[in-house]
């Protein structure tokens, strides 16, 4: 039997990652992957010969010498991703329900004020103010600036973010527009921190990119870069068990019952399923783990227009029902779904006038869909999750549409064909707590809580993933770089990286 130095637990970003920093090491690496796509959420799907991202629209932080730009080309991956940079005066756009005016969010923190000048004339010093402190607590996180000395501040991580906009202005269009893209990290009012806001949205700011022809780009350069180092990487193979002798993991186990053996182990599975895996971690940690409150989910659409029909425009949109919205949408009931959404074009070949697809996405709860909990359906695994379900997710596009079609009318005239997707499609494919979007929730009246070390209590088993500290493409990316930085010693790394680059 092959013993590898290291096996790692799922193929999402920050797996994949781990692999490539290991194994750039010399370490032999060993990848297994449940489903039938590697990526997590960097997987694309096909209808009606239309590419879909399942969660990367767009990307920040990847201009020359920005902190996501300088980790892809130590990864080995920058050169050749295919990137189209976004409408620099508009990004983002936020608008509002009876608001005529679409506020935008732009590249630049200069130009980020300069844009929104005009709608708020009288709120320079609040913008500046703003910006300054975006760009002061984003140098305060250590790895988020490629930097391997300082630590976090317990102040700035109990800074809440609802808080900080108030103390900012008085102007209440100005905070729901400046919180506007809190889809990004599904935020909460009474919790969500300040650097929770700052981190996701920043980067962005810096500058903003879509992936041409999806976020599996992504992976097939992790890929190119994995074979080079002759790392194994195996679909089909879900772990249903971590072998142990004495108190350190000497393998895993699949559901299939082949058995492979390593030196160490990465888990960038949810944190959830690891422990009940292991279960042998400490009663207190257990405890903490097993409290922690999953981010909400989603109801996807994804519209495959007729062609030369919908004009495409080179920005997102987060469209709310009123100033509240931004923070009261995922608490919705029966009467008011949807209260918000983001919105997300793409084009068939670049430079093309009109969108070939659009991609709305608004929150929803797992209790909408826990009467089909127990249903199972991946490319892997096909389940029919019966009639009920195919009537739940109708009537919810179609009201998901009526209020598309408030902020683009006529856009129904342009579908051709329309898809949706559920909590459950998430939980499935990705594999988070009741198809949560983003791991779990950060509070900023306990800021430490959620705040998991890379490295557990088995000496040889370390976490990464969404589900450990910050989610998107740059946090998960960051995430592995601490996770290895455990194993390979964070100077020594970061010297490596910064050095290279």
């Amino acid at each position: 039997m092959v013993q590898y130095d290291a096996i790692v637990i799922g193929s999402g970003l920050g797996g994949l990652a781990s692999a490539i920093l290991l194994a750039k090491e010399g370490l032999k690496v060993l990848v297994l992957e449940k489903n039938n796509q590697l990526g997590g959420n960097l997987q694309t799907f096909s209808r009606q010969k239309t590419l879909f991202d399942t969660g990367v629209h767009y990307i920040g932080g990847l201009d020359k010498g920005q902190n996501l730009y300088r980790y892809f080309k130590y990864l080995g991956i920058y050169d050749g991703l295919e990137l189209s940079r976004m409408d620099a005066d508009g990004f983002d756009m936020i608008s509002f329900d009876g608001d005529p005016n679409q506020y935008p969010h732009a590249q630049g923190y200069e130009n980020f004020v300069r844009q929104l000048l005009p709608y708020f004339p009288d709120e320079e010093e609040a913008l500046r103010s703003y910006c300054a402190r975006m760009q002061e607590v984003c140098a305060s996180f250590p790895l988020y600036n490629l930097e391997s000395e300082g630590s976090y501040d317990p102040e700035v991580l109990g800074i809440n973010t609802r808080d900080y906009l108030d103390s900012l202005t008085a102007n209440e269009k100005l905070k729901a527009v400046l919180a506007g893209s809190s889809y990004l990290y599904a935020g909460i009012a009474a919790k969500t921190p300040f650097y929770v806001h700052a981190l996701s949205v920043n980067s962005y700011i810096e500058s903003a990119w879509r992936v041409v022809k999806g976020g599996s780009q992504i992976t097939r350069q992790i890929v190119k870069e994995l074979k080079k180092y002759d790392v194994t990487l195996l679909k089909h193979c879900e772990v249903t068990d971590f072998i142990f002798e004495g108190e350190e993991m000497t393998g895993v186990r699949t559901r299939s019952g082949e058995a492979y053996t390593g030196k160490l182990f990465i888990s960038n599975i949810d944190l959830k399923a690891t422990l009940d895996l292991a279960g042998c971690f400490r009663k207190a940690f257990t405890n903490r783990i097993r409290l922690l409150e999953p981010v909400v989910a989603a109801f996807s659409l994804y519209v495959v227009f007729k062609p030369g029909c919908f004009k495409y425009e080179n920005r997102n949109f987060y469209h709310m029902r009123n100033e509240s919205s931004v923070w009261s949408a995922q608490f919705y009931d029966e009467a008011t779904w949807p209260q918000s959404y983001m919105a997300s074009m793409s084009l068939k070949n670049p430079g093309d006038v009109y969108a070939e697809s659009m991609t709305f996405m608004t929150y929803m709860r797992f209790e909408e869909v826990r009467p089909w909990a127990d249903t199972v359906n991946t490319a892997a695994c096909k389940t029919d999750r019966g009639a009920d379900y195919e009537v739940f997710k109708q009537e919810r596009t179609e009201r998901f549409l009526a209020e598309i079609e408030k902020k683009f009318p006529g856009i129904r005239e342009c579908i051709k064909g329309v898809y949706a997707s559920t909590p459950l499609s998430y939980r499935d494919y990705i594999g988070g707590e009741n198809g949560n979007m983003y791991g779990y929730v950060k509070d900023s009246n306990r800021p430490m809580l959620t705040f998991i070390s890379p490295k557990s209590q088995v000496k040889n088993l370390y976490f990464t993933g969404q589900s450990v500290n910050m989610h998107g493409i740059l946090g998960v990316t960051i995430g592995a770089v601490a996770t290895c930085s455990e194993i390979l010693g964070k100077k020594y790394l970061l010297d490596k990286i910064n050095r290279e680059i």
